[in-house]
């Protein structure tokens, strides 16, 4: 064994005691014996252990008494049943009542050392996972990321008051005001924080795609479907779902939708069984949904679905004080996550932070402190870790930007393709810069035949 383990063992024949405790110490592990269940109990519920291996049949109380004693109190303390030859059935009841395995008499030593190996992986296994959901809870919590502006505090307040319930919620605000931050905020401090948070970007995926990749496919329905595909909404199932860029899905897609939000039922593309899943859905949007629906390109029923609660988020440019606690929230996480020393900002740094206008919103601004940490030597960011672009004074001329000869064609496409360049081919944060949708942006791409750099 790798580290040392404290083990009971809990058995009315002292050779049997001694045998598997001297097995067991060799091994280096610790030992503590009891000869009958009551004290076995009492020392289960006293000791930190890491380990039991008791017999099913124990003087003063029994062993499946035991056993559920252990369970009541210590439910993820892994327990091994030892039973006589011909007690299968008890053996079965003892795996009902939570034992984690059992092994028949006579046995190899080798065997019992074996099942506690295996044992003990499954509850580092547990353990890891109740850390990092607690890690996530930390993370996600709503005090970490309420701030100061009035208008996130009373979105932060009533995403505390809605995340217990079922609902579903709408969240609104420009790129990288921190939706999906928010979006897993309610799901980790939800009583569904144990199940999986599944996230789909709506309008990265061509309308067929997206289809298939929230509701899944059968083999063959269509050309290259070769096996069957789970959908983002069976892998969601007793989790909660993220559908970002919500107003960027087509009507077919959105009727699909309105379906599952009714009747929590759907049916895999080319399949027709009918699937039944338990999914919060969180939708967001950087679009006005309404002038989306008095354009026809959105459904009021299916918006009406989504906005049992809305919460909007401001970009970070009107939130003044906030950016300095998320820049200190976020130097907290690198600082952990890296290893570093990094403690504080340097007075010039915090100026550079209040002074730039984030276009990015939060996103930006946690890149920038991911960033600074990594640069940053001492205990101290300074502005140069920052790495900050200095803002622009001055607009250029039309004609030091753009040939003077070319036509408005031309022109538009040349703008497109800069605004893309800019931001690294991100549609989302090109579109909200050129005042057009996602659609129309992915039109122009094609009508001018663009293409994304290798």
């Amino acid at each position: 064994m790798s580290e040392s383990k404290t083990i009971l063992i809990i058995d009315d024949e002292p050779g049997m005691r001694d045998m598997i405790s001297r097995m067991f110490g060799d091994a280096g592990s610790d030992t503590i014996t009891a000869p009958d269940g009551l004290k076995g109990l009492s020392l289960a519920k006293q000791e930190e252990l890491d380990l039991v291996i008791q017999d099913m049949s124990l003087p003063k109380m029994s062993g499946l008494d035991v056993l559920n004693g252990i369970k009541e109190t210590k439910p993820d303390l892994p327990v091994i049943m030892v039973t006589a030859y011909g007690s299968t059935q008890t053996a079965i009841e003892a795996m009902r009542l939570g034992a984690y395995d059992f092994i028949t008499k006579p046995f190899e030593l080798d065997e019992l050392q074996m099942l506690a190996e295996r044992a003990f992986d499954q509850r580092r296994i547990i353990d890891e996972n109740r850390f990092l959901r607690s890690e996530l809870r930390k993370k996600y919590g709503f005090d970490n990321i309420v701030g100061e502006n009035p208008d996130v505090q009373r979105a932060y307040v009533m995403a505390a008051q809605v995340a217990a319930s079922t609902a579903a919620v709408l969240i609104l605000g420009e790129t990288g005001t921190g939706k999906e931050y928010l979006a897993r905020a309610i799901h980790y401090q939800s009583n569904r924080a144990d199940g999986p948070f599944v996230k789909v970007n709506c309008a990265a995926l061509p309308e067929n795609l997206l289809e298939s990749e929230l509701f899944g496919h059968e083999k063959g329905a269509f050309t290259n479907a070769i096996s069957r595909h789970t959908g983002r909404f069976e892998v969601a199932h007793k989790g909660t779902i993220l559908l970002d860029e919500i107003g960027e899905i087509s009507p077919s897609v959105q009727t699909k939708l309105l379906r599952v939000l009714q009747e929590k039922q759907f049916e895999r593309i080319g399949g027709s069984e009918t699937l039944t899943v338990d999914v919060r859905v969180i939708a967001a949007t950087n679009r006005n949904l309404e002038e989306a629906i008095a354009h026809k390109e959105f459904r009021d029923d299916l918006y009406y679905r989504l906005n049992v609660l809305t919460l909007e988020l401001p970009p970070i440019r009107e939130r003044g004080s906030d950016v300095r606690r998320f820049a200190d929230h976020f130097l907290a996480i690198y600082a952990d996550e890296t290893g570093k020393r990094v403690r504080k900002f340097s007075d010039e740094a915090i100026v550079e932070l209040q002074r730039h206008t984030w276009p990015g919103n939060i996103r930006e601004l946690e890149n920038a402190i991911e960033r600074a940490v990594i640069l940053c030597n001492g205990d101290t960011i300074r502005p140069d870790h920052l790495m900050l672009r200095p803002l622009s004074t001055g607009k250029p001329s039309v004609s030091s930007t753009f040939p003077v000869t070319a036509s408005l064609e031309e022109i538009e496409k040349i703008h497109i393709e800069r605004t893309l360049l800019h931001h690294k081919w991100n549609q989302s944060a090109a579109a909200a810069v050129l005042g057009i949708d996602r659609k129309t942006l992915r039109n122009k791409i094609r009508e001018f035949k663009l293409q994304k750099p290798d």
